[in-house]
């Protein structure tokens, strides 16, 4: 018969599996973590980008988009209401000066111009008219003025007969009365004759007048109508690219519509865009630097648009090569504003190790290992960042993203 374990027994037991357990734990912890930080503090050297240190200038930069553009584009419009007859020449295709490049069917407008002929012609006519109508007026009144004139000499005549007839006694006062009332009458009529003529040579000169002013603006009309038949002759105006042109025949053109552009492809800028957060720093004469592949262009900005579309705002840039061979037109790039410049600093290559802030760890490559130290960061940009301190001309550092590691000191680098 089996007898019963003492209690006290049955505890020493249960505080050794405890303290069993408890040791299997803490190895298994122990061993982890060394694996973990033995694995963590190595790195091998392919995973890794590194840079040297240098002195050099750093231009702090901030990023914006453009797009490349002919500097000098004419727009031919079209100069009369017209219909697209012919396209000769394609988008792309080099033109010279005076060289066609586009027919308009012209003849509604050669009716037009016609027409105005012949409304010309019957105002000519009209004006030769209403001169031998004035002339002739003006001597109608001319010769009634000539008959009252004899008809006031004939009246002076009696009233100095009726006179010595009274004095003689052979007339009456009534008679010299009569005879000075009809007197009076005559001038009076003549005055008003007189004043007529005056009135109407003035309007005769003021109709005459109008009919010429109106003569002349038909004229000019019929001349301007003239010089548009000649310029429906759409030719370039100097030597260039044709950009784009109206392709669309058959189709109706209004006066001063846009049928064809012509660029000289010898000469670009470039127009930029940028949030108009930024809009603070964006200024006429600011430094830009425009990146096409892996060439740099520099340029400065020479006008701000004064209107903001969509929270973006607009600049135009000039370019110091405007005929570099790396433009094209309507080639979008990457430009960057140079908004402060730092001369003969220490710099390092930029790369995803920096995330922007004022002061940060960096890893310094020495002896095989990489060690942390932390700087302070000044100006930067897409190609260096300005290390303020901490660091030495010559030192290698890493610039590949080193965030995993940010709780080590010192990381052994694995060739």
């Amino acid at each position: 018969m089996d007898s019963a374990i003492a209690p006290n027994i049955i505890r020493q037991r249960k505080r050794k599996l405890i303290g069993w357990i408890i040791l299997i734990v803490i190895a298994l912890g122990t061993a982890g973590w060394l694996l973990r930080h033995s694995l963590s503090s190595t790195i091998n050297r392919s995973a890794i980008t590194t840079a040297v240190v240098e002195k050099g200038n750093v231009e702090n930069t901030i990023t914006a988009t453009g797009e490349i553009l002919p500097e000098f584009e004419e727009v031919i419009t079209s100069p009369i209401n017209a219909v697209i007859k012919n396209v000769l020449l394609d988008a792309g295709t080099p033109v010279k000066m005076g060289q066609s490049v586009l027919e308009l069917d012209k003849a509604f407008t050669q009716i037009e111009l016609e027409k105005l002929k012949f409304q010309l012609e019957l105002k000519k006519n009209n004006i030769s008219r209403l001169k031998l109508q004035l002339d002739k007026s003006f001597y109608d009144l001319k010769a009634n003025d000539s008959i009252k004139q004899l008809k006031i000499n004939s009246l002076q005549a009696g009233v100095q007969d009726a006179r010595r007839l009274l004095k003689a006694g052979g007339g009456t006062r009534e008679e010299v009365e009569q005879a000075e009332l009809d007197l009076r009458i005559a001038q009076l009529e003549k005055r008003q004759l007189e004043n007529e003529i005056k009135n109407k040579q003035l309007t005769m000169q003021t109709d005459m007048r109008e009919s010429e002013i109106a003569a002349q603006i038909q004229y000019k009309d019929l001349d301007e109508l003239e010089r548009k038949l000649l310029q429906a002759n759409i030719v370039a105006n100097r030597n260039g690219v044709i950009t784009w042109v109206n392709k669309n025949i058959g189709s109706k053109i209004n006066e001063g519509e846009s049928l064809v552009k012509v660029a000289d492809l010898g000469s670009f800028k470039i127009t930029g865009s940028i949030s108009d957060a930024f809009a603070g720093q964006v200024r006429t004469g600011l430094p830009v630097i425009a990146r096409i592949n892996d060439s740099l262009l520099r340029g400065v900005i020479m006008n701000v648009h004064p209107a903001v579309q969509n929270n973006i705002l607009s600049f135009d840039v000039q370019l110091d090569n405007r005929s570099s061979k790396l433009l094209r037109p309507n080639m979008k790039l990457d430009l960057f504003l140079v908004t402060a410049t730092s001369n003969d600093i220490l710099r390092v290559a930029n790369g995803s190790a920096f995330k922007g802030t004022a002061t940060q760890d960096i890893f310094v490559v020495q002896n095989g290992k990489a060690i942390r130290r932390t700087v302070h960061i000044g100006l930067s940009n897409f190609d260096y960042v300005e290390l303020k301190d901490n660091v030495a001309p010559g030192e290698v550092i890493i610039t590949s993203d080193m965030s995993q590691y940010k709780h080590l000191q010192e990381i052994t680098i694995k060739d």
